[in-house]
């Protein structure tokens, strides 16, 4: 089945997310769809399921022009979406799941999921899913619950498949996983969309990759196209992927987390028992797929997060028990995960939101009042510093684009002498060549002496910054390996396999020999 968008426009108020974007996608191809968080690549594909209704231009389904109401019609036309945030109920089985908006039913009025588990079985078996249609969903790994989301889609006859930003949960393996099946649907006929952000994948399985900028298409590649190449026409300019750093120097061990929980609402262990060191001129990345505990060990070390055991340490100083402000007070610089809700005021001005926690000190306080001209003077040095794009310190930091917002953020924590840098998914939504400039800056702050801790889920940002790697699964700690060790290696890491058998996994799976690895905290080698 052959898709065409034609001059395809959606706005939201005086906001034009996608402008007269055209695209094409043929029978068995995997169109990749390539651009940066906020490009309109999401936008665009909730327009071709009828979650959108366009503003102009037309969808054409093997060259008949075709209007979708609602994700139904999209269903009917032979369209399926897998969504970054899957549409499954929890305490439901896979069968069930399967069925769900289509219940098929019995003489008698019954549900007939008998029905259901044979087509669960038999697309599963076509495709090497291993799926067991009885198994509820909330037991599955991540990774099988999106070969679940699939299996909906595809029980529904869907021709033409969109992925929405596929691997953002997925570890390696899982992602490799699914460029396979990816391959096997498109064997099979299935035409796939394919939303990213991420070159790697991109290059590994696309036929044709067009590349989306601030709603409008600014170009097409072939996948032999270099990572350079396809970053240059995300961004609109030549940038520099890769970072260029000298092998830390750690000095004295300034900061330690010693059996540290946190309760979640529910009163499950979020963080479990983590104990963890972090010395001054050195890098501690903490990996793993979101949602296992990274961001409460985050915001338990600031007082966000009230911790139920355990004991938090910087220069000797226990900071269990303190709130926020007196956390950043004792020489902490934090950049929360997200920065609109709560590194921010969208409200406030650049000038205003660089001094967020220190509007109440001097040079920027005198007695009750604020000092204007010291608090605009501050703003000018730092947007020079910084390259902040915005029309000046009065602007408000909600009209910034996500890169020059996150610059702020950093801006104001790495303005001042620290004693830790925290940074928790320190480049999520910004562009490539922000990320560039903003680690940058972050190896700048280690090199200075600083003791640095960066939460994400990007593995490749990880290897990238980090002087050693903490892998967190179901809210432990799994390992602490140096940032050489194999990508493999730190993939079955963080799907919860240990250290150990990790390595030994990875070198029972490859025919070439592999650097040994050292557990950080053993001395090891293993």
């Amino acid at each position: 089945m052959k898709l065409e968008l034609r001059g395809i426009t959606k706005s939201f108020g005086p906001l034009v997310a996608n402008d007269h974007i055209d695209l094409v996608v043929e029978e068995g191809q995997i169109h990749a769809l390539l651009g940066e968080n906020g490009a309109g690549k999401s936008t665009l594909m909730n327009v071709l399921f009828g979650l959108y209704q366009a503003d102009a231009g037309d969808i054409a389904i093997d060259d008949v022009v075709t209007t979708f109401r609602g994700p139904g019609d999209a269903l009917a036309a032979g369209i399926g979406m897998v969504h970054q945030h899957f549409m499954l109920v929890p305490v439901f089985t896979v069968a069930e799941n399967v069925m769900l908006g289509h219940e098929q039913t019995k003489r008698g009025g019954f549900l007939d999921l008998d029905a259901a588990r044979e087509r669960v079985r038999e697309l599963s078996a076509r495709f090497g899913f291993g799926l067991d249609p009885d198994a509820v969903v909330e037991d599955l790994p991540v990774g099988v619950q999106q070969r679940v989301e699939i299996v909906k889609a595809l029980a529904r006859h869907a021709k033409i498949l969109i992925l929405d930003e596929p691997t953002a949960v997925l570890t390696p393996q899982e992602t490799d996983e699914l460029i396979d099946i990816m391959r096997q649907l498109k064997g099979a006929g299935t035409s796939i969309v394919f939303i990213t952000h991420k070159l790697r994948e991109v290059k590994a399985v696309a036929d044709v990759i067009t590349v989306i900028r601030r709603g409008k298409v600014v170009g097409s590649a072939a996948p032999t196209a270099s990572e350079g190449e396809l970053a240059s026409l995300m961004v609109g300019r030549a940038v520099s992927l890769g970072l260029n750093k000298t092998p830390a120097v750690p000095g004295e061990v300034t900061f330690t987390v010693e059996n540290l929980t946190v309760l979640s609402p529910t009163g499950q262990a979020a963080v479990d028992d983590v104990s963890f060191s972090v010395a001054r001129g050195e890098i501690l990345a903490v990996a793993g797929v979101q949602g296992n505990g990274q961001t409460e060990l985050a915001e338990a070390i600031i007082g966000l997060q009230v911790s139920a055991a355990g004991s938090i340490r910087l220069d000797g100083r226990e900071l269990r028990g303190l709130s926020p402000d007196a956390a950043l007070g004792s020489g902490i610089g934090f950049v929360p995960e997200d920065r609109k809700v709560d590194g921010l005021v969208l409200d406030f001005s650049v000038a205003e939101n660089l001094v967020l926690d220190l509007y109440d000190k001097s040079p920027y306080a005198r007695g009750i009042a604020l000092n204007l001209p010291e608090i605009r003077r501050n703003a000018v040095q730092r947007i020079d510093e910084f390259d902040i794009r915005t029309q000046g310190p009065a602007e408000h930091v909600g009209k910034l684009s996500g890169g020059n917002q996150q610059k702020v953020v950093l801006a104001r924590e790495l303005s001042r002498p620290l004693k830790l840098f925290i940074a928790n998914q320190p480049t999520r939504g910004v562009d490539v060549g922000s990320i560039e400039f903003l680690h940058r800056r972050i190896v700048t702050e280690r090199d200075s002496g600083t003791p640095v801790i960066i939460v994400s889920t990007e593995l490749d940002e990880v290897v990238e910054l980090a002087d050693r790697i903490a892998v967190m699964y179901r809210g432990r700690i799994v390992g602490i390996v140096p940032s050489a060790t194999p990508r493999d290696v730190l993939g079955l890491m963080m799907a919860g396999v240990p250290l150990a058998d990790a390595i030994d996994q990875t070198n029972k799976s490859q025919s070439s020999d592999t650097t040994p690895t050292t557990d950080d905290e053993t001395g090891k080698t293993l």
